[in-house]
């Protein structure tokens, strides 16, 4: 899906991404792939000026991965710790307790895509 993102696209991404999920008889993982996907699309709003991105959704044989790529080069990274008192900064240590793989990879043209895997 290539998107023009907003704070009231996450809702939907998470529906699609729960939909294919069921399809592939994977609802297991529909928890966790949800909140994924929420947290890689909201960086996307908060720190892409332009909000577009692409959302890849894939089944794998033992699992799901999915792919969110934006034109920004900025990379993200983990914190080791977040202030209590802070209203960010806690996605990607939200997406590496749930996904059982994660990363980041710099695009050949700019930009940046950030997966994870959640396994069955």
């Amino acid at each position: 899906m290539r998107l023009a993102v907003s704070e009231h696209s996450v809702r939907h991404i998470r529906r699609v991404v729960r939909s294919f999920l069921r399809e592939w008889e994977m609802a297991e993982l529909a928890d966790a792939a949800e909140l994924g996907v929420s947290e890689l699309v909201a960086n996307v709003v908060r720190h892409v000026p332009d909000r577009r991105c692409t959302v890849l959704v894939m089944r794998q044989t033992a699992g799901v991965r999915v792919e969110v790529t934006d034109g920004f080069s900025g990379l993200p990274s983990a914190r080791s710790e977040v202030p209590e008192d802070s209203e960010g900064g806690r996605g990607l240590l939200l997406l590496d307790a749930v996904a059982d793989k994660w990363g980041v990879e710099p695009e050949p043209s700019g930009g940046k895509t950030v997966w994870f895997e959640c396994r069955c």
